[in-house]
């Protein structure tokens, strides 16, 4: 099976999130997966994506797609995997021709489970009419109930439901398959790991849109982004209302610093307006799994847990023992916030000092 996916990017390289997409997409039987990216991207990008199996990557550039354009995006894809729109009988009907670009045809168009990835992949199903399949993570085997029973065939999926707390079965009957992948249950794993994988090969693509495709564009610049991203980061330091005001972050952001690691909330602090949305982590906000989650102040309801439930190691700081998140804590530090994190933060300061 030929797959595409949409691969986004930052400074230091692919995101997390699509490098499991990548991975995704060897489990659905493709060795060599065909990367899609929008914008510039850096050196340590394609040799990453050499690592992950991607022999060949289309770099979008120009067309007005400068910025983050989710209707433009798709677009683009449906060219690549050769999909004509719905009202001109395409892929609304079954069809999945050669691609624009010399892709070939494809049977999956796969995206990482994020906010862009979903968005994107909704709006290439609304212009071609095939359905999308959100938050997948695993392939069943075939043959094992479902399509099977009825003497048909299809693409058997498992994917997260109510933010991972249902699971369901879907089959996809039609191809090509349009999938996100979850961000939070599918491991990236590489096929060389000792990083001796050739670089990709880059097709440049400029695509000509209409100004109805980029009626909505984010302008967006990598270069000029600062700190580590949430969904990549290896270290999450969050704070709930247990901080107890804006002023509360100053040792959050300062222990998420000394960790190299980035700053997170809970809900309730972006709905207090004490930090930004982008922060929030959650099944309403940003997924994270990071190897460390420091939990401040949050007292860990279930739209919260959702978001972290994946992180390797977990340590709660909260006065109250029976909060929920302390049960899901590797480690508890039951105690103020704004005296335990002042406290942490000099000693890892000190530390740091003494070299």
């Amino acid at each position: 099976m030929r797959v595409l996916t949409l691969v986004e990017h930052e400074v230091a390289g692919p995101t997390d999130g699509s490098l499991r997409a990548l991975t995704f997409a060897r489990m659905l039987g493709c060795r060599e997966p065909i990367a899609v990216l929008f914008g510039e991207p850096a050196p340590e990008t394609m040799a990453v994506l050499g690592q992950y199996g991607v022999k060949d990557a289309f770099v979008v550039r120009g067309g007005g797609l400068d910025g983050y354009a989710p209707l433009g995006w798709a677009r683009v894809l449906a060219g690549l995997a050769g999909l004509s729109p719905a009202e001109d009988g395409g892929a609304g009907a079954g069809g999945a021709g050669a691609g624009a670009a010399g892709t070939g045809p494809v049977g999956a168009v796969l995206a990482p489970g994020t906010d862009h990835g979903n968005e994107v992949l909704a709006h290439l199903g609304a212009v071609t009419a095939l359905p999308m399949i959100a938050n997948c993570f695993e392939v069943l085997p075939a043959g094992n109930g479902g399509a099977g029973e009825g003497g048909g065939s299809g693409l058997r999926l498992s994917r997260q439901r109510w933010g991972g707390s249902l699971i369901e079965e879907a089959v996809v009957e039609v191809a090509p398959a349009l999938l996100t992948v979850a961000t939070d249950a599918v491991a990236p794993v590489s096929v060389t790991p000792d990083g001796s994988a050739a670089v990709p090969t880059v097709h440049e693509h400029s695509p000509s849109l209409s100004p109805t495709d980029l009626g909505v564009r984010a302008e967006e610049s990598r270069e000029h982004a600062g700190g580590v991203s949430l969904a990549s980061a290896k270290v999450v330091v969050s704070g709930g209302r247990g901080v107890g005001g804006p002023e509360g972050f100053l040792a959050v952001e300062q222990l998420a610093e000394l960790l190299g690691g980035a700053v997170g909330v809970s809900r309730v602090v972006t709905s207090l307006g004490w930090r930004p949305h982008t922060e929030q982590v959650g099944q309403t906000g940003t997924r994270v799994t990071p190897d460390l989650y420091v939990a401040c102040g949050i007292s860990g309801a279930i739209q919260h847990l959702a978001g972290c439930q994946s992180a390797r190691h977990m340590v709660a700081i909260n006065t109250d023992p029976d909060a929920p998140i302390m049960s899901r804590a590797d480690y508890a530090v039951i105690g103020d916030v704004n005296a335990v994190l002042p406290a942490l933060v000099a000693a890892l300061q000190a530390r740091k000092a003494s070299g």
